[in-house]
């Protein structure tokens, strides 16, 4: 029936797509090939530990590519990455860089947990509220998952938004929410920040801290900082285009035993060779490949899949001058990164209020953007808990003004949780840990025509991670994996290799047609 609704709108109305009927969609191949292993001998370097390197570490490893994968550090991860740490009493635990949300549209990213039972480790939530000073709260649990009744059931649900306020939104900006095009959307919206944007919606201002400044800043990047076609980008992969709904997942354990551990024995089984400590210092193009100089040695690789973080990359294409190529320099030069976030982890002698949800999400609470219950998340938390009677509370902070001390952010980040949480004002601190980083991708107004994609221009190198632009939407964890996934494919395909299958949510929003019309 559903489908049948889909056809009779798209043959009433040019614009409507029906493709927001699929669920997940196939990302197509422009190559077909019949081979099914790659030929003996063939060597391929994967510069970096983190998702995307061990994504395409893992889909070329699976077809009999001989695969070496470098990690600087001393675990895999990347910016994932767990490290072993003990707190004053003598507990150890597993220190990361905080909560993360496995939505139920990651689909490259669940394919790749598929393949150790990573998923055996998620375990569903049932809401997670945004809460503001004075009580003010916004649900996600129930919204309808088809657009565009999950759009109108969040407009209808948000207590601070009338029908007057309604009358007076933008309906040219309000409508790009539905129409988002990857052409289309660049072009009218890449020159604009998410701040000109969302100012020009109108929408009233309460209404618009919890509705749309709080999905912004998920993204790490600050609003006047951040393109507005990237919001739009974002607000269609994870709501109006996303058929799996709002709710997302959590691990129960820390990510080295849930996802890290496994893969790295996983890839060990396909005879892949982990080089964790050393570092690759330079890359240089050989007429047979490429040549890397590690702090080890020199070694050969037929092909070369950089998947590192947006200063290592830098600093890596620099000292390379032999990868002669002005393209992989402007486009890897064009990259920034973007302000700090901070994690505040704090383990109290005293639980909170058990109605609280394990992840609540903040608005006009200063720098706070969410708070986390650790223990009703994971067991390491958990177990820690049972035995002490507390909590182990976090707290982030997204897109964090640099020039603030950590003293500074971690005072607030405090105070705003006691007004929030008020049962932690009296609350003694057994323990804390503060993370403070700078090195997650900024995508600023105007960036996007400028961003490397996967082929970097010089036969046999490909980039990965979150910020790689993609020719389909995804974002933050799905998008490392899927450009992991997507360097791999280009590198099989140069072998007449079966490519691995990507999957996404519907590429265009539901009136995109509305735009390619006019």
């Amino acid at each position: 029936m559903r489908n049948r609704l889909a056809q009779k709108l798209s043959g009433t109305f040019p614009f409507f797509s029906p493709e927001h009927h699929k669920t997940p969609q196939k990302v197509p191949h422009t190559h077909s090939a019949t081979r099914s292993r790659a030929p003996e001998g063939h060597r391929i370097a994967i510069i970096g530990g983190g998702l995307a390197g061990l994504a395409a570490a893992t889909v070329l490893a699976e077809r009999g590519v001989e695969v070496e994968v470098f990690e600087k550090e001393e675990v895999l991860g990347g910016r994932l990455g767990a490290w072993k740490d003990e707190l004053k009493d003598g507990t150890q635990f597993s220190m990361e860089r905080g909560f993360h949300a496995f939505f139920r549209q990651y689909y490259n990213l669940r394919a790749l947990m598929r393949r150790f039972n990573g998923e055996e480790s998620l375990v569903p939530m049932q809401d997670y509220p945004l809460i503001a000073p004075g009580g003010m709260t916004q649900s996600f649990s129930g919204i309808p998952k088809q657009t565009p009744f999950n759009f109108l059931s969040l407009m209808w649900r948000t207590p601070t938004l009338t029908l007057r306020d309604l009358l007076r939104i933008r309906s040219d900006r309000a409508l790009a929410m539905l129409q988002f095009d990857p052409e289309t959307t660049y072009a009218r919206f890449d020159h604009m920040s998410a701040r000109d944007y969302l100012d020009g919606l109108r929408f009233p201002p309460d209404a618009r801290r919890m509705l749309f400044d709080v999905f912004s800043h998920s993204f790490f990047n600050p609003e006047p900082h951040y393109s507005a076609a990237e919001l739009l980008a974002m607000f269609h992969f994870y709501f109006v285009g996303n058929p799996e709904g709002l709710v997302f997942d959590v691990l129960d354990k820390p990510f080295d035993r849930a996802i890290f551990g496994p893969l790295q024995r996983y890839l060990e089984a396909l005879n892949v060779q982990i080089r964790a400590g050393e570092t690759v210092q330079q890359l240089e193009k050989t007429q047979s490949g490429f040549q890397a100089v590690t702090t080890r040695g020199k070694k050969n690789y037929d092909g070369i899949v950089l998947a590192l973080h947006v200063d290592g990359l830098k600093r890596l294409i620099d000292d390379s001058p032999g990868l002669a190529s002005d393209h992989l320099v402007r486009s890897v030069n064009s990259l920034e990164v973007t302000w700090p976030f901070a994690v505040l982890r704090l383990w109290t002698d005293r639980p909170c209020d058990p109605s609280r949800a394990p992840f609540a999400g903040t608005a006009d609470a200063g720098i706070l953007d969410n708070i986390s219950l650790f223990e009703r998340l994971e067991d390491e938390s958990r177990k820690w808990s049972h035995a002490r009677g507390g909590s182990v509370v976090e707290l982030h902070a997204y897109g964090v003004d640099p020039s603030r001390a950590p003293a500074s952010i971690r005072e607030e980040l405090l105070e705003r949780c006691r007004q929030l949480y008020p049962e932690l004002r009296e609350a003694i601190i057994h323990d804390e840990r503060l993370i403070i980083r700078r090195d997650c991708p900024a995508f600023q107004p105007g960036s996007h025509r400028h961003r490397p994609s996967v082929e970097s221009g010089i036969d046999g190198l490909m980039l990965a991670g979150d910020f790689v632009r993609m020719p389909f939407p995804c974002a933050l964890m799905e998008r490392a994996v899927a450009s992991g996934m997507m360097a791999a494919n280009q590198l099989l395909r140069r072998l007449e290799v079966k490519e691995e299958a990507l999957f996404s949510v519907p590429p265009r929003g539901m009136l995109a047609g509305m735009v390619r019309a006019a």
